[in-house]
Formats: structure tokens, C-alpha cells, sequence
């Protein structure tokens, strides 16, 4: 039957996605990076949706899955920053930019840790791969230049790198925008959160993206310590 390899052939293409983002990444070009990402978190979004649709689920879809988003959302950004570094270190020890694949190592423990917890299915605990992956993709694009003149920029980014890599696999409910009911009672957090997203985005533009997702873990973070 075709139709059982169609959301397989979509989760390819989000690796596809993935790949061609990290070619522009070590290329520079941080523009065509994070598009491709974005193109992979579209692709990642419906592969899923249509797996569920056409009642094709299958345990390689789910492993496939996962390696696909570690590449688009986990080693991807990872390049980015490590192509960003390369000048800022250019002081420090020629192996610290190396450190940004830190967090393609922490995204594949996230991701491994999603496929075996039962506890995600209307939330996350932790940060969500493609979402640290927007993080670091629009901050570099829409503050990069802002950010090489700041004094000490490369050490914010290092302490951004373990930062990062501690919240994809920290104890931190999280939540999903997804809706049982349309009502405000039960879904405060998340319409509070998209309400705010839209003068975040309109403000800052592509950095703002960025902004959103600090944001989300801020948000996320309060509403875990107000909620116990």
C-alpha cells in the first residue's frame, strides 16, 4: 500500500530540510539555515497529522521520526552556532566553537527520553527540540551583527549552549499548544502566550521569534511553580 509510506516520506524530508540547513549553516549564510529549518518544523508537524489520519502509525515512523528532528532541530542550529562562534572565539581555544554540538548531543537524549515517556502526551518535560532550534536560528539572523560588537558576546553564547542543553532535558512540565475546549477556563497559559507572541513577532520581526520562545520557557516555568 502506497499510502503507508507517505508519512515516512514526509519525515525524510524534514531530514532532507535538516541537511540542506546545515550546508548553508557552515556556509554562513544563517538566512537559508533557519528557512530550511522552518520548511523541516512544517514537514515535522504534518507527518505525524497524516500518519494519525491515514492509521499508518508504525514503530520506524516513530524512530525515523526522531532521528530526523535531531538533525533538523538538534544539529542543524547546532552548525549555526558553531559557524557564528568561529570568529567571536578566534582568542580562546580553536576547539571552543565545537561546543555548540553539545546541543545535538542533549537534543538526541531529549528525543530519546520523548519516545519513552508516557507523561508528554498533552505536554512536554523539557524544552521541545524544534523550538530550541527556532531559538538559536532566529536569534543569530534577526542579532548576529548586534551581537559580535556587544564585549563578551562569545561567552553569552557558550553559557546560552549549556543553558540550552540543560532545559531540552531538565524535569520542566512544559505546555503544548494543543486544546481540549476552546473556553479561556483550563487554557489561560496558552492564550495568554499567543496573544503576546503577536507585538513580540510585529516588534522585533525575526529575532522575535526568539523572544517567543524565551518567552514559552519563562511562561512555562511560572506556570509549573504557580500550578503546584
Amino acid at each position: 500500500m502506497i499510502k503507508k509510506h507517505i508519512p515516512n516520506t514526509i519525515t525524510c524530508l524534514n531530514l532532507i530540510s535538516g541537511c540542506i540547513a546545515t550546508y548553508w549553516a557552515f556556509q554562513g549564510n544563517y538566512e537559508l539555515a533557519l528557512l530550511f529549518i522552518v520548511i523541516g518544523a512544517v514537514f515535522d508537524f504534518f507527518d505525524g497529522m497524516v500518519a494519525r489520519l491515514l492509521h499508518v502509525s508504525s514503530p520506524i515512523g516513530k524512530e525515523l521520526d526522531s532521528l530526523a528532528d535531531d538533525i533538523t532541530f538538534g544539529f542543524a542550529p547546532s552548525a549555526i552556532v558553531f559557524s557564528y562562534l568561529v570568529p567571536l572565539t578566534s582568542h580562546l581555544s580553536p576547539l571552543t566553537p565545537y561546543l555548540a554540538f553539545i546541543m545535538a548531543a542533549f537534543s538526541a537524549l531529549r528525543l530519546a527520553k520523548f519516545n519513552l515517556d508516557e507523561r508528554q502526551a498533552m505536554g512536554f518535560i523539557g524544552l521541545p527540540t524544534p523550538a530550541n532550534a527556532l531559538f538559536w536560528g532566529s536569534l543569530i539572523v534577526g542579532m548576529g551583527d548586534k551581537m559580535t560588537s556587544l564585549p563578551y558576546a562569545e561567552y553569552a553564547i557558550l553559557a546560552g549552549i549549556f543553558i540550552s542543553s540543560w532545559l531540552l532535558v531538565a524535569e520542566i512540565p512544559m505546555f503544548a499548544l494543543k486544546f481540549k475546549t476552546w473556553g479561556w477556563k483550563g487554557n489561560e497559559v496558552k492564550f495568554i502566550f499567543l496573544i503576546t507572541c503577536i507585538p513580540l513577532l510585529l516588534l522585533l520581526e525575526v529575532s522575535g521569534l526568539a523572544a517567543i520562545i524565551a518567552w514559552y520557557v519563562i511562561l512555562s516555568i511560572a506556570n509549573s511553580y504557580f500550578s503546584k
